[in-house]
């Protein structure tokens, strides 16, 4: 099947029992056995569910993988990876990336052993340098959350390969209508379900996408055992999310070009980044491993104070002031007081985050409004 039949088909049929075209919700959290070990492939609420087992079917197919993973939340699912790592083990990870990613590595897993190292990988050959013997995954998130960075997934992939290590690919801000990483090289895609795929800001999730059957085996272990798995009706409403992801991510890309283009050309607005410019360092790069550039932008002001950026987000109305990203509905955020606030000043500086930094999550609503409610905040 083709991308956009997968998003309706994949891993789904009709329920056997009823003919229900909807995968059902299994409001369960137990299943009767007729002898121990004797049962029809579930056990239990918190190791199986159907309505999830659809889900990750359908998520690996649209990954190209072989097996999918669903976690409470995204950084559940990025939890579940750290726990396959033991006390002395190295993860590289890029530089820029999303606030409670740097927290959960810094904060929680730094004390147990685990040393974190952060590269900026826009030039994928300096990640090379950086690997040791006990380095064992490669943490790449592209586009990079919020500064828009690019990174070489099939480069950075054949490091990995080279020395021994995995790389895990954080696919959120892509999803996969746009960037498929296990074709690219890598070994695990990570996605917020929260965001694209899901779509309409109203389910927080996260997922696992691999080919690599040991690897899912860990995983699942860890799936079980720590027990950060989602219930059946989130479950349920990311299958029906995924249905229009195909449509929605189109929008998502038109209207984020119009956005880029407009921003660029305000007298107002200093940097605008976006990966669909040619002026993008790595824009060739995105265009080699991306279908479409995405409705994810970042700029600033060419009057670069926190006063500036704030008097903006009080303007601003259509754009809804928000945490999180990939709805139908456009959102503003602004990531040194939000999504990156657990990250220290001086490190969001190194990587160009300013205090005036605004993100926008452009959504599916009609272009010509979107852009006179940014001209008149502006």
């Amino acid at each position: 099947m083709r991308f956009n039949t997968k998003t309706i088909h994949a891993g789904v049929a009709p329920d056997p029992s009823t003919g229900a075209i909807m995968t059902p919700i299994f409001q369960t959290s137990t299943y009767v056995q007729n002898a121990p070990g004797d049962h029809k492939g579930y056990e239990y609420g918190r190791t199986q569910n159907p309505t999830r087992d659809a889900l990750q079917q359908n998520l690996a197919a649209l990954e190209n993988g072989k097996y999918g993973l669903c976690y409470s939340t995204g950084l559940g699912a990025i939890d579940a990876v750290m726990k396959t790592l033991s006390p002395g083990d190295e993860v590289i990870s890029t530089s820029d990336l999303y606030g409670g990613t740097y927290r959960l590595f810094v904060k929680i897993f730094a004390k147990y052993g685990i040393k974190f190292i952060f590269v900026n990988m826009s030039n994928a050959s300096d990640v090379e340098a950086h690997i040791t013997s006990n380095t064992k995954i490669l943490w790449v998130e592209t586009p990079t959350n919020p500064m828009m960075n690019i990174i070489d997934i099939a480069f950075v992939g054949e490091i990995a390969k080279k020395h021994n290590v995995l790389l895990c690919v954080d696919n959120t801000f892509a999803s996969p209508y746009l960037q498929n990483p296990l074709d690219l090289g890598a070994d695990l895609v990570m996605h917020s379900l929260t965001k694209y795929i899901s779509g309409h800001s109203d389910v927080v999730m996260g997922a696992l996408i691999t080919s690599n059957d040991k690897l899912y085996e860990d995983l699942k272990f860890v799936q079980n055992a720590s027990g950060a798995t989602p219930g059946p009706q989130d479950c349920f409403l990311v299958l029906r999310g995924i249905k229009t992801l195909h449509v929605r991510m189109q929008r998502h890309c038109e209207n984020g070009a119009v956005v880029a283009k407009f921003l660029a050309s305000h007298p107002a607005v200093s940097n605008v980044y976006w990966c669909g410019f040619e002026s993008h360092p790595n824009h060739d790069v995105a265009k080699k491993q991306m279908h479409d550039f995405g409705g994810m932008i970042s700029f600033t002001f060419k009057d670069d104070t926190m006063e500036t950026a704030l008097a903006f987000l009080k303007k601003i109305k259509l754009f809804a002031l928000a945490e999180s990203l990939g709805g139908v509905e456009s959102l503003v955020g602004h990531p040194a007081s939000m999504t990156h606030a657990s990250i220290p000043r001086e490190e969001r500086l190194k990587n160009g985050l300013t205090d005036a930094l605004i993100r926008l999550s452009v959504g599916i609503e009609d272009i010509e409004d979107l852009i006179e409610d940014l001209k008149q905040a502006l």
